[in-house]
C-alpha cells in the first residue's frame, strides 16, 4: 500500500511539473507582447482643436447678453457669476462637501457580499499517516467537488477605525470651511478688482469723443502749418517747433487715454465677455468720496475678525489639534466585531448555509514607543501654527493702516487733480477768448487745449485710484459685499442684491459710502445780459457742456438750483472790461451762492471770446456749486 501511495501521489507531481514550462512560456509571452504593445502617441491636430472648441464654447456658455449700459453693480454680478476663477472656487467648494459626505460614510459598519465560482482539474483531498509510526491510516478520500459556488455576506465594525473615520471627518467638515473662506478671499479680490478698472474704464469713456475732436483739430492744425511752412509763412524751424510741440501734447494725451481705456479689457475679462464683445458703461454721477476713517482700532478688531485668511489659520489649527487626538487614538487596542451567512454548493457538505460571528482584539504594542515623539511633534506643529497665525495678524493690522493712509493720500490727490483740471479748463477757455485767426494764435489755444485734456485724464485716473484706494481698505478690513442669500440668480436680481450689500457693508467701515446711490439736485442755467450780436443759446448750450462734463445735472425739479449768469460790460481804450455775475439760489429763491468773474475781451468782442469767457466764469465756481448740489441742505454764500 505504501508503494501505490507514493505512485499516486508522485503522478500529479509529475504532471504539474511537465506543464510548467508551457505555462510559463505562455505567461511571458503575453508580458512581452502587453510591453510592446504600448507606445507613446502625441495628440493630433484634430484633438487639440476640438478641445479647444469645446472649451471656447463652454467658457461663454449660458450667459445673458448685455442689453444696458452697466452699472458697478451690474459689473460685479456679472463677474460674480461667470468668472472662471470663482466659479472654479465654488465648485472646490462643492467637492470638498462632497469629500465630507464620503468620509462621513466611513464611520458605518462595513457590509462585504462575496461570491465565487471554482473549479479544478482533479480532486482534492489527503490521506493520514500516524504520529508515531507513519502508517496511513486512511484511505485517499476528499471532501470538495471539483466544480461548486461560494457565496458569503459579513457586516464587521472595527472600532479603531470608527474613532479614525470621525477624527477624519471632523478634519474635513473644517476643510470645507478653509475651501468657503478661500472662496470669499477670491470674491473679494474681484469685487476689489472690478472696482479698480470700472472707473478707470468710464473715466476713458467719458472723455473719449472730446478726445476724439482735440486730435481731429490737431491734425487739422498740423496740415495747415506743413502748408504755411511750405508757403514761406513760417521760418522751418518755427514750423517745426510748432509741430513737435502739437504732437508731443497729443501723443500725451494719448498715454492717458489708452492707460485708462486698458480697463475696459480688464473688465471684460473679470466678467468672461467672449472677444470682440461690446459693453457700454452707465454714465451716472460719480459719488463722493467718503471721509477718512478714524476708528482704525475699531477697524483693526474688525479686520481680525473678518478676514479669509485668518478665518482659515483658525481652521487649520483645529485640523492640527484633532490630527493630535487621532494620532493618539491610534495607540489604543483595536476592537473588530463581525457577524454574517454563508453559502456552499459543495455537495459533500454537512451544511451548505451557515451564520458565523465573532469578535478579536488587536494592538501593536511598539507604537506605544512613539508617544514621546508624536507628542513633542504636535507640540511643535501647534506652535507654528500660533506662530503664523501671529505673523499673518500683524501683516493684516499692517495693511489696514497702511490702506486707510493711501486713502487717505488718494483723496488728496483727487483733489488736486480737480482743481489743476478747472484750472487748464479756465486756461483752455481763456486762450480760446483771446485767440485769433493767426496761426500762431490757434496753434498756442490747440496747446492748451491739450493741456487741459490731460488734466481731465489725470482728474478721471485719480477718481479711479481713491475709488480703488477705498476698495482696499474695505478688502483689508475684510467685508464681505456679497449678500448671504440672493432672491435669484438672474444678473439684474445679482446686481440689486450687491448694491444693497454694498451700502450695508460698508457703512461699518465708512461714515459715508462711497457707493451709495447720490442723488444730486439738477441745475437750472440761465444766461442773461447778452449784447445782441452774441448767440445767447450758444453761449448757454456750451457753459451747460462745461457744467455736464464736470458731472453736474441740467433740469428741473422739485429741488432743482437755479444758476443765473449775467454778463455785463464796460468799454475802454484798448480793450473791454467784462465780468460775469453768478447766483444760485434754491427753489425757495434763498441764495446759496453770489460770485462776479472779471476779466477783459477785445472791442469786437464775438459769440466765441464770450462763450469762452463764461465757460470760465462758471468753472471758477464749479467746486462751489458741486457741493450745493450734493448737499441740499447746506447753503453757503462766498461773496465776490
Amino acid at each position: 500500500m505504501h508503494h501505490i501511495h507514493a505512485m499516486k501521489t508522485t503522478t500529479p507531481m509529475t504532471f504539474a511539473m511537465r506543464r510548467a514550462p508551457l505555462v510559463a512560456s505562455l505567461a511571458l509571452a503575453v508580458f512581452l507582447t502587453g510591453c510592446g504593445a504600448v507606445k507613446p502617441k502625441p495628440l493630433t491636430h484634430d484633438e487639440v482643436a476640438t478641445r479647444v472648441k469645446n472649451d471656447q464654447q463652454a467658457m461663454y456658455k449660458d450667459q445673458e447678453p448685455i442689453g444696458a449700459p452697466l452699472t458697478l453693480s451690474d459689473v460685479m454680478a456679472r463677474s460674480l457669476k461667470y468668472n472662471l476663477d470663482y466659479r472654479l472656487k465654488l465648485m472646490e467648494t462643492a467637492l470638498s462637501r462632497g469629500l465630507l459626505d464620503v468620509s462621513q460614510l466611513d464611520m458605518l459598519p462595513k457590509l462585504t457580499a462575496d461570491a465565487g465560482y471554482r473549479w479544478r482539474s482533479n480532486d482534492s483531498g489527503g490521506t493520514s499517516i500516524g504520529i508515531e509510526d507513519r502508517i496511513v491510516s486512511l484511505r485517499p478520500s476528499t471532501s470538495e467537488e471539483r466544480v461548486h459556488y461560494l457565496a458569503d455576506a459579513t457586516l464587521s465594525w472595527d472600532v479603531l477605525d470608527f474613532g479614525l473615520s470621525y477624527y477624519r471627518a471632523k478634519q474635513q467638515a473644517d476643510d470645507v470651511n478653509v475651501t468657503d473662506e478661500r472662496r470669499r478671499k477670491v470674491l473679494q479680490n474681484i469685487v476689489q478688482d472690478v472696482r479698480d478698472a470700472y472707473w478707470r474704464a468710464l473715466g476713458a469713456q467719458r472723455l473719449l469723443g472730446e478726445t476724439q475732436t482735440l486730435a481731429d483739430n490737431i491734425q487739422a492744425a498740423l496740415e495747415k502749418t506743413r502748408q504755411a511752412e511750405r508757403a514761406g509763412v513760417l521760418p522751418p524751424v518755427e514750423g517745426l517747433e510748432y509741430q513737435r510741440a502739437l504732437l508731443d501734447a497729443m501723443t500725451l494725451v494719448n498715454e492717458k487715454r489708452q492707460e485708462m481705456e486698458f480697463a475696459r479689457r480688464e473688465l471684460a475679462a473679470l466678467m468672461n465677455l467672449a472677444p470682440g464683445t461690446q459693453f457700454t458703461l452707465a454714465d451716472a454721477t460719480e459719488t463722493r468720496l467718503s471721509q477718512i476713517p478714524s476708528n482704525l482700532d475699531q477697524l483693526e478688531q474688525t479686520a481680525l475678525e473678518q478676514r479669509p485668511e485668518l478665518r482659515e489659520e483658525d481652521y487649520k489649527a483645529r485640523i492640527d489639534a484633532i490630527e493630535t487626538k487621532k494620532q493618539i487614538a491610534a495607540l489604543f487596542p483595536n476592537l473588530n466585531l463581525f457577524g454574517g451567512i454563508g453559502y456552499d454548493s459543495n455537495s459533500y457538505l454537512y451544511n451548505e448555509n451557515w451564520t458565523q460571528g465573532g469578535i478579536s482584539m488587536s494592538m501593536n504594542l511598539i507604537r506605544l514607543a512613539g508617544l514621546p515623539a508624536i507628542k513633542r511633534t504636535n507640540e511643535a506643529r501647534m506652535k507654528v501654527d500660533d506662530a503664523r497665525r501671529m505673523a499673518l495678524s500683524m501683516a493684516v493690522l499692517t495693511q489696514v493702516r497702511v490702506s486707510v493712509e493711501r486713502y487717505k493720500l488718494a483723496v488728496y490727490d483727487h483733489q488736486l487733480a480737480q482743481e489743476s483740471a478747472q484750472v487748464d479748463q479756465r486756461l483752455a477757455s481763456v486762450a480760446r477768448a483771446g485767440s485769433n485767426n493767426q496761426l500762431t494764435s490757434e496753434l498756442e489755444t490747440l496747446r492748451t487745449q491739450a493741456r487741459s485734456m490731460v488734466s481731465r485724464f489725470q482728474e478721471a485716473s485719480s477718481y479711479a485710484a481713491a475709488q480703488s484706494a477705498y476698495g482696499r481698505v474695505l478688502n483689508s478690513v475684510g467685508i464681505d459685499l456679497m449678500p448671504e442669500q440672493v432672491a435669484g440668480s438672474d444678473v439684474p436680481t445679482l446686481s440689486k442684491a450687491i448694491q444693497a450689500s454694498l451700502v450695508d457693508g460698508e457703512k461699518h467701515v465708512f461714515t459715508q459710502s462711497a457707493d451709495a446711490v447720490a442723488v444730486d439736485r439738477p441745475i437750472q442755467l440761465s444766461v442773461t445780459g447778452l449784447p445782441a450780436r452774441v448767440d445767447g443759446v450758444a453761449v448757454r448750450d456750451a457753459v451747460g457742456k462745461v457744467m455736464t462734463g464736470n458731472r453736474l445735472a441740467l433740469g428741473n425739479g422739485a429741488d432743482s438750483l437755479a444758476m443765473e449768469l449775467h454778463y455785463s460790460a464796460t468799454p475802454s481804450k484798448a480793450a473791454t472790461r467784462a465780468q460775469w455775475d453768478m447766483t444760485v439760489q434754491d427753489t425757495a429763491g434763498k441764495r446759496l451762492l453770489t460770485q462776479s468773474y472779471r476779466s477783459f475781451l477785445p472791442d469786437d468782442a464775438n459769440t466765441r471770446s464770450v462763450i469762452a469767457l463764461a465757460e470760465a466764469a462758471a468753472l471758477s465756481v464749479m467746486a462751489e456749486v458741486r457741493r450745493l448740489a450734493a448737499a441740499p441742505e447746506t447753503a453757503a454764500t462766498a461773496q465776490p
